[in-house]
Parts: C-alpha cells; sequence; structure tokens
C-alpha cells in the first residue's frame, strides 16, 4: 500500500509554474490522507492567476498517481486571496504585521553593492524622519552588524521571549552575524536556512516601524523565493553594476520578482562613475548607462546612480555608511534621492511606477 512519506517524495517533483522550486518545500502541501488505494491532500497558495491552480492540480495528480498501488487521488485546492500589504499585495498577513512598508534589496549576482545599498538606503529614510529597521536575510555572507557598526550579542526579552533587535544610527537590525561566529562559515541546507528567516520574521521584536529594508541574498535561489512568499512586501529593488554581465543577472532578479507578483520599484546602478577628487573629472569605469537601459526596457523605474567613493568602503567597513560619514557627498546625496523616489511612488500608491518626488516626504 502506498504511504504518505511516498505521497511527498511524488509530490516534491512538482514544480510551482514559472518558478524553479517544488509545492512541499514550498509548504503548500497539506493533509495527506492515504486509505488503501485512495490519497487525498490539500493543495494551499496565494495567487491572482486561476490558471495556476488547475495546472497544479494536473500536475499533482499525475506525479500521485505514478506511485505503485495507488487507484484514485483527490486533490483539494486552497487559493487564498492575496492579502494587501500597504499599496502592494502577497505574503502572510501576519508577518512583519507592525512594519508598514515592506521593500526588498536584491541582487541577480553577487559583488554589486547590495548590502551596501541596503544600509544606506535605510539610512537615508531614517534621514526624512521614518522609523526604520534593516534585516539581514542574506544568511551566507552577513555583513549588517559591521556595516552599522554594531557588536555584542541580542537580548532575549523575559515577557515573551522574542529576540530584541540591536540598534545603531537610528536603525533596528537582526543579521545572522549577530549571533554567530564571524571566523566561522555558514555551511547550512536550505531547511536550516528557511528556519533562521523564519525566526527572523517571527521571533524578533521589530515593533512599529515605518519601513523594513530586507537585504536579501545575491541570486534567485531558496532563500529568496521563501521570503517573496512569506513576507508581503510592498515592492522590490533590484541593485546592477554598469557592466553587461551584471545587467544579465539583474534581469533575472526582475523576472523572480514579476513571477512572485512583487511589485519591482526600480533598479539602482551602484558604482556607476568615478569622480576624480583632485580635478572633479567624471570617469565611467565600467562603462555607463546600462542600468537605466535595463530599467527602460523592462518598464521599470530608474532609481538613480551611486558614484564609486572610497568613503564608501571606508565608512562601510568602520561602522559609519556614507550617509551618516559624509552627508554632503555625491553618494549620500544618491542614497537620499533613491529613498525620496521610493517614498513618492508609495505616497502615489502605485509601487512600479515613476512619479515626480516630493520634496519631503508626507507617509506619516
Amino acid at each position: 500500500m502506498p504511504t504518505q512519506e511516498q505521497v511527498l517524495e511524488a509530490l516534491k517533483k512538482v514544480r510551482f509554474p514559472g518558478l524553479s522550486r517544488d509545492i512541499v518545500s514550498f509548504g503548500f502541501v497539506r493533509d495527506i490522507k492515504v486509505d488503501g488505494g485512495s490519497v487525498t491532500f490539500t493543495i494551499h497558495f496565494q495567487t491572482e492567476n486561476p490558471a495556476v491552480g488547475q495546472q497544479l492540480a494536473r500536475d499533482a495528480e499525475a506525479a500521485t498517481r505514478s506511485i505503485a498501488g495507488v487507484s484514485n487521488v483527490n486533490v483539494k485546492l486552497e487559493i487564498a486571496p492575496r492579502q494587501a500589504a500597504g499599496p502592494a499585495t502577497g505574503g502572510q498577513a501576519n508577518i512583519l504585521e507592525g512594519v508598514r512598508y515592506k521593500i526588498a534589496v536584491a541582487s541577480g549576482k553577487g559583488g554589486v553593492g547590495k548590502s551596501t545599498v541596503s544600509t544606506n538606503l535605510s539610512l537615508a529614510l531614517r534621514s526624512l524622519g521614518y522609523t526604520v529597521g534593516l534585516l539581514d536575510a542574506d544568511i551566507y555572507g552577513p555583513s549588517q552588524q559591521m556595516m552599522l557598526g554594531i557588536e555584542g550579542r541580542p537580548q532575549i526579552d523575559e515577557h515573551d521571549e522574542k529576540i530584541i533587535p540591536m540598534e545603531n544610527h537610528g536603525v533596528k537590525t537582526m543579521s545572522l552575524g549577530l549571533i554567530t561566529d564571524p571566523d566561522t562559515p555558514v555551511i547550512w541546507r536550505g531547511p536550516m536556512v528557511m528556519k533562521a528567516l523564519d525566526q527572523f520574521l517571527t521571533d524578533v521584536k521589530w515593533g512599529e516601524l515605518d519601513f523594513m529594508i530586507i537585504d536579501l541574498p545575491p541570486g534567485t535561489g531558496d532563500a529568496q523565493l521563501t521570503l517573496t512568499q512569506k513576507v508581503p512586501l510592498t515592492g522590490a529593488v533590484v541593485v546592477t553594476t554598469p557592466q553587461d554581465v551584471a545587467l544579465i543577472d539583474a534581469r533575472k532578479g526582475l523576472a523572480m520578482f514579476r513571477k512572485v507578483n512583487v511589485p519591482v520599484m526600480g533598479i539602482v546602478e551602484n558604482m556607476s562613475y568615478f569622480i576624480c577628487r583632485h580635478c572633479g573629472q567624471r570617469e565611467e569605469i565600467f562603462g555607463h548607462g546600462g542600468g537605466k537601459r535595463t530599467a527602460e526596457m523592462l518598464g521599470v523605474p530608474f532609481l538613480g546612480e551611486v558614484p564609486i567613493d572610497p568613503k564608501v568602503v571606508v565608512g562601510g567597513d568602520s561602522g559609519e555608511p556614507i550617509v551618516v560619514l559624509d552627508p554632503p557627498s555625491a553618494a549620500a546625496q544618491a542614497f537620499r534621492d533613491i529613498a525620496a523616489k521610493i517614498v513618492a511612488q508609495i505616497e502615489s500608491g502605485a509601487p512600479g511606477h515613476t512619479h515626480g518626488v516630493h520634496e519631503h516626504a508626507h507617509i506619516h
């Protein structure tokens, strides 16, 4: 006779349409019952496309019927409506419920300065008068504790046993780097990574915040897909550099967010150009304009160019990011402009669309 374990193994071969991940690892399969040759189970998920449910039911039934001894399969679909989360939709409504706007910062590849953008964007929003949290979801390369100049270990609240996020420069943060040995590499399998991310989302006492910036790992793997499914994201920002190879990877990141119905608020071109401190001449070391062309080609806003500045590196290493270290600098101004454009999109109620930037933000 077939077993529940056999049914789960068979369903691990069923991919969610448009994604590379299976419905079991997403946690969509529930209430498996095996009665002789009859198998019943429920697939619970969120989508705005009714055809997705029909395809999943067909694929799941075919996979289950391939098990020896199965004579009858009953697939129940529970298609939950996407919950509103600020101006955008998606995710679980009770995740980070005290946070008004949740913005993921992503990149298709490593080495483009995504964590630097996440940190300085958080500080730029803080400088505009908002309360801000920074969730370092880059499990394999946590760096926000260093970039924000935070040392020590987070405390546990005695009353509700939740982790109290640490804070510097007015930004609350939680990072795996705060609870692990900095010299020990993180060698975790997928389920362990997901468990750590779950804890950051549900067991940290974030409180009431205007913005949460979520620094995603580079690429389009399990951690990114899990977060985009679980967190009701307001939108996503994709970081790239001017080179063609980085832009190709940025397009993959944009495609991932579109498949899971997360609005892409725009592209940031980091390391866009260099200004010589001796002569003031602008040098476009890696080429120029690729980020803007990619944004235009894909129909998403271009949020801005961040120049190369040695102080960005110094500030990141010393715990004083450029927005704090040198507010008048071109790089710091670029981050404030990007923050203002994000605020303007949210005020318009249409993340992922360009509108005029307000001189001052009025979300409150």
